[in-house]
């Protein structure tokens, strides 16, 4: 009886042994869900460790990008020619015809300065005319430009974003932009696809985009556009992003505008004083202010007065000038 019960509990022990480590014999489905968790973690595993490596790749791409556009931003900034000043006023003429225009200007004030004061005084103050004032006028122009370009700029981008959204490439959403948005906008979209139909990518022809207008805002613009070309993305959420910074950043300008008035205000009226008071004595006293024109001391303080004046303006112009 021994015997057979020592039997049995060995047949039950081997039987045992035999479930539990070759469950397929037992047909255990509980293994079976077992090993499908398990290779399915690991397919999981690997999917994430994919992903995760291509954004890497893609991350890296971007920092690339973005290190290539600052240097040539850096560059730009530090090597602006006379050629790319007037070409970013929206100017057509060459350097050298308003380098003659700049000398004909300072000869002319030279001559009328002659018949009034000395010859070396006329030559100076010539000189000066000849130089400083139409490289103002070109700093005007190329700023006017510039803000007129920022202002319908948010616009443009919008057209974009609408246009990728509903299905058209990125070149027909800007042909759109080219046809319906205003100048100057409209002119430098289409200088674009000029730029593309003769042979230059996207990510090269978006580069004249910053040449024309070297603003933030519109550098922000052609990197948005470079690293899409370049690593991939979603374009339309990208812009869509890239609107409301335009937007925001027009606001705060408005703002910035608004709150710097009193003090330009101030800074017009503190200029204009000496110029006001001069006029007043001329008018009721003709010959106490004769002598500043008439004698070589009063040529010398009058020049002085002027660079004097001129380094007050140019100050107050810095104090109430406010970038971000």
């Amino acid at each position: 009886m021994s015997i057979l019960l020592l039997a049995v509990l060995g047949f039950v022990a081997v039987a045992a042994a035999g479930f539990a480590l070759v469950p397929s014999l037992g047909n255990s489905s509980r293994a079976d869900k077992r090993i499908k968790a398990l290779q399915g973690d690991v397919q999981t595993n690997r999917r994430e460790l994919n992903a995760a490596r291509k954004t890497d790749s893609r991350r890296k791409d971007i920092q690339q990008t973005l290190k290539a556009q600052t240097e040539q931003i850096e560059k730009r900034k530090k090597n602006v020619s006379l050629q790319d000043r007037i070409f970013q006023a929206g100017l057509k003429i060459k350097a050298a015809a308003f380098i003659r225009n700049q000398i004909i200007l300072g000869a002319v004030v030279f001559v009328l300065l002659m018949l009034m004061t000395q010859w070396y005084y006329a030559a100076v103050f010539g000189a000066a005319a000849g130089y400083v004032l139409p490289r103002m006028y070109l700093g005007n122009r190329r700023k006017s430009y510039q803000n007129k370009f920022l202002d319908e700029l948010p616009n443009a981008v919008e057209a974009i974003v609408r246009g990728v959204k509903s299905g058209l490439p990125l070149n027909d959403s800007m042909r759109v932009v080219a046809k319906e948005v205003k100048e100057p906008v409209k002119s430098e979209f289409q200088r674009v696809l000029d730029q593309q139909s003769v042979g230059k990518s996207m990510s090269e022809a978006v580069q004249i985009l910053f040449d024309r207008v070297p603003l933030p805002e519109v550098n922000f613009f052609v990197v948005v556009i470079t690293v899409q070309q370049q690593a991939g993305g979603n374009l339309s959420e990208a812009l869509g992003n890239l609107a409301k910074v335009l937007r925001n950043r027009k606001k705060m300008k408005a703002k910035i505008k608004a709150m710097s008035s009193e003090a330009k205000a101030s800074a017009g009226i503190i200029g204009s004083l000496p110029f006001i008071v001069a006029l007043l004595v001329s008018l009721t006293t003709p010959t106490y202010l004769l002598p500043l024109f008439t004698t070589s001391i009063g040529n010398l303080w009058l020049g002085i007065a002027a660079v004097m004046m001129s380094m007050g303006v140019f100050v107050m112009k810095k104090m109430v000038a406010f970038d971000f």
